[in-house]
């Protein structure tokens, strides 16, 4: 058995190693980024060992860096998780160069389905279906649009050293070949360094079907069923489940088989997908599914395989790099129940899903569900990575129990003050056609609008907080003869609200409290009686009301101000706050400087009462 192993790799993936490593008794080596220096995936190996930058082209895809560290470190094996250098068959050759064990399909395999027209023209051989489509080596312009308009619009245009939507391109009719073909062929020549097409038939109603395989150096080669990564947004999975909705016993057997025998073509060891595309408008059908491609690695959707199989995927990785043989065999494998895995990423739905980076100053998962994340409450969402928080996997015995255990986990999630994707995804698994089983690649697509966060929490649970917020002690709101409601002015991430609460509003206030529904967070902050974004407390003390910037100062120490007369701007939560004098007076403290970080409650000036004679 392995006795000691790097992760050449970050965060979700590297911890999730790192966890079944040390079950298994083997030292872990990590290795990190300035970035990551305090990254969870740091502190929990064993060892770790700096590679560089930030940027991932100056430290994790820098390979002779990382076997660098492998020999320093004396590790005995190099597991590429998934993403940077996990496919990548030079750094896979130069780990085995070095004398290291490689966590993974050999170079040769890597290669041989690395590209995707080599790899439909050898899978075609091996007798596994392959979408209708044109893989010729003749690439002229007058060429491919004779195929295209062979095959029959639409069609799609892909780029061969493609992934991760990239460089690919639906074509509706001949009009607008030329200009898609030009687009993806710049596109991929930019991502991939290769601007080589292929052609597809574009297929009415897609499922995205998958099959995990597993070979061994003994030639043995199994399969743990499927997963449907049918739900999709912009070609990137965004929920996957296993098993597949509505796959019957011999389509499954026929898929499954199709899978293994692409595998026994490229005589591959370790982990590996085989991806398939199906027409789902007549259900699962064995003539209606092609091959697409293999990813050769560990998919970040391998944990429902694992929960309905009951086996630990990274172990067999080790154990298969090890030179045993698989721990089971066909026929010891079975499905149990159903699980559904989620994408928490830290985007924001309402601004076209842009990434959401900065400290997760609050990060509380909802009970009930496995969570597999590289980060913790206080980490930084960096920039230059991947946005993903956790993946969140529920299980259950039935499809429907494992979607409702799942959805109530991310209705629970709190993540402050980051954006995130979580009702997004709570509304994507409630959503009737999706609860119905009914999905395919375009439903987020096509029902986007339908499944974008709601701009404010409910009006109760609004008020509830602002009660919170109001109240002088905990049975506030709750006794005999309470004080009459009246309206309440609060900050709701900054934007002023008006709130039913009680007349102990006028007492002394909390600072904040965090709001939270399905999935949202708010920050709510006390707006008192100076205005708009006023942040003042009632001795005249001006503080901060959220985390941010200062932009602009409108006055100076020793200036008179009037009642509601702007002071400063702050800037926060990507907008600009106006803090006004809560009274007539003078500026008697000014501790804001342009430029300068505040945190939440900071005194940034004091207003002195004008004396009355």
């Amino acid at each position: 058995m392995i006795q000691s192993l790097l992760i050449a790799n970050r965060g979700e993936i590297a911890c999730r190693i790192i966890r079944t490593a040390r079950r298994m008794g083997i030292r872990t080596i990590a290795v990190y980024s300035d970035a990551d220096a305090k990254a969870l995936h740091v502190r929990s190996a064993d060892e770790a060992v700096h590679i560089g930058p930030s940027p991932v082209h100056e430290s994790y895809l820098l390979g002779d860096r990382i076997i660098a560290a492998a020999r320093e470190t004396g590790a005995q094996a190099v597991h590429p998780g998934y993403g940077f250098l996990s496919e990548n068959a030079e750094f896979a050759q130069a780990v085995i160069d070095a004398g290291l064990l490689w966590v993974g399909p050999s170079p040769a395999s890597i290669t041989a389905m690395g590209l995707k027209d080599a790899a439909k023209t050898l899978m075609q051989q091996a007798g596994v279906p392959v979408t209708p489509g044109y893989l010729g080596e003749d690439q002229s312009p007058e060429q491919l649009k004779a195929e295209a308009d062979a095959i029959g619009y639409p069609v799609l245009i892909k780029a061969v050293a493609g992934g991760g939507g990239k460089g690919m391109r639906k074509v509706e009719s001949a009009a607008g070949f030329a200009d898609a073909l030009l687009s993806c062929q710049r596109e991929a020549a930019s991502s991939f360094g290769n601007d080589q097409v292929l052609l597809e038939k574009w297929v009415t109603n897609p499922r995205h079907i998958e099959v995990q395989v597993f070979g061994d150096s003994h030639g043995n080669v199994v399969h743990l069923f499927e997963r449907d990564c049918s739900l999709q947004r912009r070609h990137q999975k965004v929920m996957e489940e296993a098993p597949a909705p509505g796959m019957d016993e011999a389509t499954r057997e026929a898929i499954c088989q199709a899978a293994v025998r692409a595998a026994q073509a490229v005589d591959y060891v370790g982990a590996g997908t085989i991806e398939f595309i199906a027409d789902g408008s007549e259900g699962l059908r064995a003539d209606r599914i092609w091959f697409m491609e293999m990813n050769t690695r560990l998919q970040v959707e391998h944990p429902v395989t694992e929960e309905i199989t009951g086996q630990d995927l990274v172990e067999w990785q080790l154990r298969v790099a090890a030179g045993e043989p698989l721990p089971k065999a066909q026929h010891e494998l079975s499905i149990n129940g159903w699980a559904m895995e989620a994408r928490l990423y830290a985007e924001d739905p309402g601004r076209g899903f842009l990434p959401s980076t900065g400290r997760l100053e609050r990060f509380d998962i909802g009970p009930s569900c496995r969570t597999d994340t590289g980060v913790e409450q206080g980490a930084e969402i960096s920039p230059f990575y991947d946005p993903m928080i956790a993946k969140l996997v529920a299980w259950g015995a039935d499809r429907d129990s494992a979607r409702e255990r799942l959805a109530e986990t991310l209705e629970q999630t709190v993540i402050w003050p980051l954006k995130t994707n979580a009702a997004f995804l709570v509304k994507a698994l409630r959503y009737p056609d999706f609860a119905q089983g009914r999905i395919h690649t375009g439903l987020i697509g096509r029902e986007g609008e339908a499944l974008l966060p709601v701009a404010m929490p409910s009006r109760a649970v609004l008020e509830t907080a602002a009660a919170r917020l109001a109240a002088p002690g905990p049975l506030a709101g709750f006794r005999l003869n309470a004080e009459p409601r009246r309206d309440g002015w609060f900050l709701l991430d900054g934007s002023p609200v008006r709130v039913a609460v009680g007349a102990s509003a006028d007492r002394e206030m909390l600072r904040s409290t965090i709001v939270a529904e399905a999935g949202q967070s708010w920050l709510l902050t006390p707006w008192r009686a100076g205005g708009a974004g006023s942040g003042e407390a009632s001795d005249g003390a001006i503080l901060s009301p959220m985390p941010g910037r200062i932009i602009a100062l409108s006055v100076a120490a020793g200036d008179k101000v009037a009642k509601g007369q702007k002071l400063l701007t702050l800037e926060a939560m990507k907008m600009e706050h106006s803090l006004v004098a809560p009274f007539d007076g003078t500026v008697a403290e000014l501790d804001a400087k342009e430029g300068g970080q505040v945190s939440e409650g900071t005194l940034l000036a004091r207003i002195m009462k004008v004396q009355e004679d």
